[in-house]
C-alpha cells in the first residue's frame, strides 16, 4: 500500500467540559471513557470544577451525570453550587443528574478490618444504568478510602477503581487532596490515572491567587504552563493565554481619537483601529480625560467601549469628565460603555488578567480602556507586571481591540521614559507634561510616536476647557516655547 494513502490513526478521544478556556488548554476537553484525577489543597475549588464538569455536560452537552460525594450531603451540594447559578434541583427532576451521598463509617473498617469496593461498584453500577450516565464524579478519594492503614490494600483497591470505571466506559473525574510535597496524599493515583489536573490556591503577600495546570495527559499534547482561574457567579474560567505570537493582522482603518487638534497632528484621521495607545505623564496632567474622549468618540459612533478603572470609581469619573464637557452616563444608559472598576490590590496580576480577559469576552468591546497601568507595579515587581501587559497587549491586538492605556510618570523622572517599560510595545505613545515658567504651571503635549502614521513634532499646549481639551500652538520667544500669559505678553 502507498504509504501516502494510509488513513491516519485516530487520536486519543476527548469529551468537552464546557468550562470556558479549559477546553482550549487541553485540546477539547477530558480524556473519553477515561479517569481523570483534579487534585489540590482545601479550598482549591476541587468539588465545584468536578460539579461544574457533570452540569455543563448534561445542559451543553446532552451527557447525563452521577455525582457521588463521599463528603458533602447532596442537599448540602445543590446549596453550594447554586450561588454559581447552577439549577441541580432542576436536572435532577429531568434526570440528567443524580446525586449520591455514600457515609463511610471509618471506626467499623478499624474494627473489621475488612475493606472490600464490591458494594460501591454496584451502587455506582446501578446510578449510572438508571439515568444512562456518560460521566461520572468521585468526591474525594480521601474520605473513601480513610479507614484504610494498610498501603497495599489502599494501591489494590485504587487500581481495581480505575479499571471499573475504564470498563464502565464513562468520563470520570476523581478529585483527592493534595500530599505533603507530593501530588497526592496516597502517592499513586496520579500513576493509575491518564489525566491529572492540579488546581493551586496560594496567597503572596496577602493577595489570593488561583492556578490550574494539567500535570499530564496520557495520549496528547496540552498546555503545560500554569493558568490563572476564576471562580464567580458563573462558575469556573480559566485564563489560557500565557503567551501570543505576533501573528495579529494590522488593520489600515483609522478612528478619530475624539479630540480633532490631536487627530489633525496624525495626518488628519487618527489612530489605526486595533493600535495599542499609551498616553503617559505626571499626576493632574490629563491622561484620563484623554482616554474619556477617546471613549466619548467611539460610543458616538455605535461602538462599544469597556473601561477598567484601578483608580476611580464610576461615579467619580463620570462627575470629573462631565466638569470638562464630557456625558458618559447617557453612554451607560445606553449599554455602549461599561465601567470595571477595581482596586489593584484585590487580586493578583494573574487574576486581574483572568479578569480583563473574561469581561472582553462577554462585553465584546471595539475600544478598551486600563487606567493606570502603573497601578499594577504595587502587586508586582517591573517584570512581572510587563509581563502581564504584554499578554493583554497582544490579546488585544488578536482581538483587534483598540486600547488606550495611561500611565503615570514620577515627578522628578524622565518623562520620555515608561514607567512598566512598555513602551516599545505601543503602537502610539502620547505625552503630557507640565511645564512651569513666569509664575505659571501650564500643560505641554506631544507625540513621541506613531508607528505607520505620519505625525506632528510640534509641542502643543494642552488645556482643559468646560468643553473638553484644546490643543494650541504655543508662541516662541527669546526663552523658547512661550504658553499661557507668557505667549499673550
Amino acid at each position: 500500500m502507498n504509504r501516502r494513502n494510509r488513513a491516519k490513526p485516530q487520536g486519543l478521544k476527548k469529551e468537552l467540559t464546557g468550562i470556558p478556556g479549559f477546553d482550549e488548554i487541553t485540546g477539547g476537553g477530558l480524556p473519553s471513557g477515561r479517569p481523570t484525577l483534579v487534585c489540590g489543597s482545601a479550598g482549591a475549588g476541587k468539588t465545584l470544577f468536578a460539579m461544574e464538569f457533570l452540569v455543563r455536560g448534561a445542559t451543553l452537552h446532552n451527557q447525563p451525570g452521577v455525582f457521588m460525594s463521599f463528603e458533602e450531603t447532596g442537599e448540602d451540594l445543590t446549596t453550594n453550587v447554586a450561588s454559581l447559578g447552577f439549577d441541580v434541583r432542576q436536572l435532577i427532576s429531568e434526570k440528567k443528574l443524580l446525586i449520591d451521598y455514600v457515609f463511610i463509617e471509618r471506626s467499623e473498617i478499624e474494627e473489621t478490618g475488612e475493606y472490600d469496593l464490591e458494594a460501591l461498584f454496584l451502587r455506582l453500577g446501578y446510578a449510572i444504568d438508571t439515568i444512562g450516565a456518560k460521566r461520572v464524579v468521585l468526591d474525594t478519594l480521601e474520605a473513601l478510602f480513610s479507614g484504610l492503614p494498610n498501603e497495599a490494600i489502599i494501591r489494590a483497591e485504587l487500581r481495581r477503581l480505575f479499571r471499573w470505571l475504564k470498563d464502565k466506559g464513562v468520563t470520570a473525574v476523581i478529585t483527592c487532596e493534595r500530599g505533603d510535597k507530593t501530588l497526592t496524599r496516597f502517592g499513586l493515583e496520579e500513576y493509575v490515572a491518564d489525566c491529572v489536573i492540579l488546581l493551586d490556591h496560594r496567597v503572596q503577600s496577602q493577595i489570593s491567587t488561583r492556578r490550574m495546570r494539567i500535570v499530564k495527559y496520557r495520549g496528547t499534547s496540552h498546555g503545560t504552563n500554569e493558568y490563572p482561574f476564576l471562580i464567580d457567579e458563573k462558575g469556573f474560567s480559566v485564563l489560557p493565554i500565557t503567551s501570543l505570537g505576533l501573528n495579529h493582522k494590522a488593520s489600515t482603518a483609522r478612528i478619530s481619537s475624539g479630540i480633532p487638534p490631536l487627530d489633525a497632528m496624525l495626518d488628519g484621521k487618527g489612530f489605526y483601529r486595533g493600535s495599542s495607545i499609551l498616553v503617559s505623564g505626571t499626576a493632574g496632567t490629563g491622561k484620563s480625560t484623554i482616554a474619556a474622549h477617546f471613549v466619548e468618540a467611539t460610543c458616538k459612533r455605535g461602538e462599544r467601549a469597556l473601561f477598567f478603572a484601578f483608580e476611580e470609581s464610576q461615579g467619580q469619573i463620570i462627575r470629573n469628565m462631565r466638569s470638562v464637557g464630557i456625558e458618559l452616563e447617557k453612554f451607560v444608559r445606553k449599554g455602549l460603555l461599561r465601567f470595571h472598576n477595581a482596586r489593584p490590590s484585590t487580586w493578583g496580576l494573574e487574576v486581574h488578567l483572568a479578569m480583563i480577559h473574561k469581561q472582553i469576552g462577554e462585553y465584546v468591546p471595539e475600544v478598551v480602556i486600563v487606567d493606570p497601568i502603573t497601578n499594577f507595579l504595587v502587586i508586582g515587581d517591573p517584570i512581572e507586571t510587563r509581563s502581564m501587559l504584554t499578554r493583554l497587549i497582544d490579546f488585544l491586538k488578536i482581538k483587534q481591540i483598540t486600547a488606550v492605556f495611561t500611565s503615570l510618570s514620577s515627578s522628578g523622572s524622565d518623562p520620555e521614559r515608561s514607567e512598566v517599560d512598555v513602551s516599545s510595545l505601543m503602537d502610539s505613545w502620547l505625552l503630557v507634561k507640565n511645564i512651569e515658567s513666569n509664575g505659571e504651571r501650564n500643560r505641554g503635549f506631544y507625540i513621541l510616536k506613531a508607528r505607520g502614521i505620519a505625525h506632528s513634532n510640534h509641542v502643543r499646549e494642552f488645556i482643559l476647557t468646560d468643553h473638553g481639551v484644546e490643543l494650541r500652538d504655543p508662541g516662541i520667544g527669546s526663552e523658547g516655547v512661550l504658553m499661557s500669559s507668557a505667549r499673550s505678553a
